[in-house]
């Protein structure tokens, strides 16, 4: 799987058209330096998509928090990344045209992304397994059929499959944090006041030390959009959010959303709600709503702002729409 996978970034890499402006051996130069910094990134990829079994560089890791998973993966993905950028760091991988910058930098190589990747014979593909191969390993709730989306969230934050143990962790600690604070208003951004970041920039933090923080911030990010989410529902359809139910701590987040807008009785919901999230957690880092989280985060925004930037960008018919059209 993983060679194919491999074989299948490298294609697209190398697969965007010249439109005439480039010879066949620029062509050939930028498919070669593409193949070089992909196969430069085999051994980092193969540790961390592992298999089912949750294999780490050849040994598995124990089981713990995502903080203390993500601690053992971040260490070697940041000495991969500096090797990379030492030794292929002058490689070109492409040529740019003048449509495509008129374009909207349409198909120009220009962004690392490995969680997802979008194919349009194939579909989406999450750290290359397909959505059926995922259904299949991902662990789901108690008398349930469809994976968790915190079982997926856990997946595309390590490249590993989460154990039973892991993932019913993450839930509890998902939901723990679910709960809105009293000086919320109905704005995202408003959450910053919490941000761990803010704090801990402020406070002179590592730049190698950014990832934890911002991990915690975006662990509370998306606990918490559930119960926004619910409450935007009963105020927007059910006349108000006063009657809104408690979270349940021993519940996963689908069930609490679920439950919060008058559909906890049904079973066949939940489970509809937990594949359309886990479904939804990741779609390439390109989209306008990835992407613009990930441009504002670059100036060191953190994770509330930046996600905040990202909802207004998905307001636009061109990208939200499209989604709810697909839907349909």
């Amino acid at each position: 799987m993983l060679d194919a996978r491999a074989e299948g970034v490298e294609k697209r890499v190398s697969s965007t058209p010249a439109n005439g402006s480039a010879s066949k051996d620029s062509q050939q130069k930028c498919h070669d330096a593409a193949s070089a910094c992909f196969a430069a990134t085999q051994r980092g990829r193969s540790q961390r998509i592992g298999e089912a079994e949750g294999l780490h560089g050849g040994e598995a890791l124990a089981e713990g928090t995502i903080q203390e998973t993500l601690a053992e993966i971040v260490p070697e993905r940041q000495a991969m990344a500096k090797e990379l950028r030492a030794t292929h760091g002058s490689k070109v991988l492409g040529n740019v045209t003048v449509e495509q910058v008129f374009g909207g930098m349409r198909g120009v190589k220009a962004m690392l992304w490995e969680p997802s990747v979008l194919d349009s014979e194939e579909g989406i593909r999450f750290w290359g397994r397909s959505i059926p191969e995922c259904q299949e390993v991902l662990p789901t709730a108690p008398g349930g059929k469809e994976m968790l989306p915190e079982a997926m969230f856990w997946y595309l934050l390590t490249g590993k499959v989460p154990t039973e143990a892991e993932t019913k962790q993450f839930q509890n600690e998902l939901v723990s944090r679910s709960e809105l604070p009293k000086h919320f208003v109905m704005a995202v951004a408003a959450l910053n006041h919490d941000s761990q970041f803010a704090a801990k920039y402020k406070a002179g933090m590592k730049k190698a030390d950014y990832w934890q923080p911002t991990l915690e911030d975006s662990l509370d990010c998306v606990a918490k959009s559930f119960t926004i989410a619910a409450r935007i529902y009963n105020n927007t359809y059910l006349g108000g959010a006063s009657n809104i139910p408690a979270i349940q701590k021993d519940k996963d987040l689908s069930w609490n959303f679920s439950n919060q807008i008058g559909f906890g009785g049904s079973e066949g919901f939940i489970e509809l709600i937990r594949l359309y999230n886990a479904l939804h957690t990741d779609h390439e880092g390109g989209n306008v709503s990835a992407h613009t989280t990930h441009l504002v985060g670059s100036a060191l925004s953190d994770p509330f702002l930046s996600y905040s930037a990202a909802l207004a960008g998905l307001a636009g018919p061109l990208h939200g729409l499209a989604n709810q059209e697909v839907l349909r």
